[in-house]
């Protein structure tokens, strides 16, 4: 990180000198650290949308050019040649692995994998039909209190066994989660499996009948835990970042982000994208969806980004895997699909969306995958937490390790009333 020549700001006809900072890609920083102490004025930024909150070396997103790097590494090359545990170790210390140092980080993880028998008594205090949403909040947070021999944050070999036992319990919990909804015995972790293989065999495998991984859908499972491992500062992504800030344990300061990766507007847009391509039903429909579209009449889910204004690079490689698992399973010829594919080739040469930038992002084709491997929609975003806990572990690990990490306390602009003295309940009129 660099600085260039200072920017000004004058204020109630006083200047004040800001550092600029250059990271390695994209734009440049205004650092207003002192502006309050030099002008007792804040910024307004509602949503954080212009402010940098912290430095970071994990991710690196340009929107505009529908670029997103790992450490570096393009989304697509690490979902093609990549597993996911590689992209975790990547993720969590800033290299991809050499054979030496992966093999015990890949053992580390499948020895975690098991749950605490007393554990699998707290899913049996929840409804049957509660949101697994609703289980993983509560799960995650409860193992800290399981595992008090990691809860050190100041102790790297404690944060290292933590981040392990995160990734390795999330997929337990997850399929625990489903299993406990579904009315279905609990599969235990198999070691000899791969971490995906695992998780799949975990949801879906029943006494009655020998499980036999899928190559195909175990790739497919893979690959979607590796394009949503991390996403920057998020709203998930920066909801850690504020509870780690106060020194919480790592267990609470992840299901602090799963808790609001439950949030409609950030976990669950693959469900919506679904659901709309149900309400389209067959690809004659999509003309007059699309003239409601530009009415105003329906909203196109699935297009369009927050960060992005130009193709979502995971969207590639999510299209590419729905297409294999369609024919993995028999379902080419998915009504859904159908559309989905139909709808994004109108879009993508409509005048409308292209002015508006409403390119397909990653959800428009992850629910299709997602339920054609055989997830209901509520657990859509239970595996987007299982595969964001990596990402939610890194930035919490660099946020601890940042010499100049502050608790997190944003400012306001208040618009209440102004001071007043206090009337008794008989004197009010």
């Amino acid at each position: 990180m660099s600085q260039t020549t200072p920017a000004q700001i004058n204020f109630e006809g006083k200047a004040v000198d800001l550092p600029v900072m250059k990271g390695t890609l994209g734009p440049d920083v205004i650092d207003i650290r002192k502006l309050y102490a030099e002008t007792d004025a804040f910024t307004y930024d509602p949503g954080f949308t212009s402010t940098a909150s912290c430095e970071s070396k994990i991710t690196f997103i340009d929107g505009d050019k529908g670029v997103l790097l790992h450490r570096g590494y393009p989304i697509g090359q690490l979902a093609e040649k990549s597993s996911f545990l590689e992209t975790c170790y990547l993720l969590l210390h800033g290299e991809l692995p050499t054979a030496a140092e992966f093999e015990p980080f890949e053992n580390s993880i499948t020895r975690h994998t098991m749950l605490h028998e007393q554990f699998d008594k707290f899913f049996s205090g929840f409804r049957r039909d509660a949101h697994p949403m609703a289980i993983m909040t509560g799960a995650v947070g409860a193992l800290s209190a399981f595992y008090h021999d990691s809860l050190d944050i100041h102790d790297l070999k404690q944060r290292e066994i933590s981040a392990h036992r995160l990734i390795a319990k999330m997929p337990t919990i997850a399929a625990r989660a489903y299993k406990y909804s579904v009315g279905q015995p609990f599969v235990h972790p198999l070691n000899k499996l791969s971490y995906s293989e695992n998780f799949l065999r975990m949801c879906f495998a029943v006494p009655a009948e020998e499980y036999v991984p899928n190559p195909i859908l175990t790739k497919a499972m893979d690959r979607i835990f590796i394009l949503h491992a991390d996403h920057e500062q998020n709203a998930s992504t920066s909801t850690v970042r504020l509870a780690g800030s106060s020194g919480a344990n790592p267990f609470a300061c992840i299901a602090a982000g799963i808790a609001c990766l439950w949030g409609p507007s950030h976990g669950g847009a693959n469900e919506e994208a679904l659901n709309m391509l149900k309400e389209i039903g067959t690809p004659e429909r999509i003309p007059e969806f699309i003239a409601g579209v530009k009415a105003r009449k329906y909203k196109l889910m699935g297009f369009g980004h927050r960060v992005y204004k130009n193709y979502d690079p995971r969207a590639t490689v999510m299209k590419q895997s729905a297409d294999e698992v369609l024919e993995a399973v028999g379902d080419k010829n998915d009504p859904l699909f159908q559309v989905a594919k139909e709808l994004e080739k109108i879009a993508l040469n409509d005048e409308f969306f292209i002015e508006r930038k409403l390119y397909p992002n990653v959800d428009f084709y992850s629910g299709i995958t997602l339920s054609a491997m055989g997830f209901p929609t509520t657990m859509f975003t239970v595996l987007f937490a299982l595969a964001r806990t990596v990402g939610w572990i890194a930035q919490w690990k660099e946020m601890i390790e940042d010499p100049g990490q502050k608790i997190g306390r944003p400012r306001q602009l208040y618009t209440g009333a102004g001071q007043r003295d206090y009337v008794s309940i008989s004197q009010r009129g």
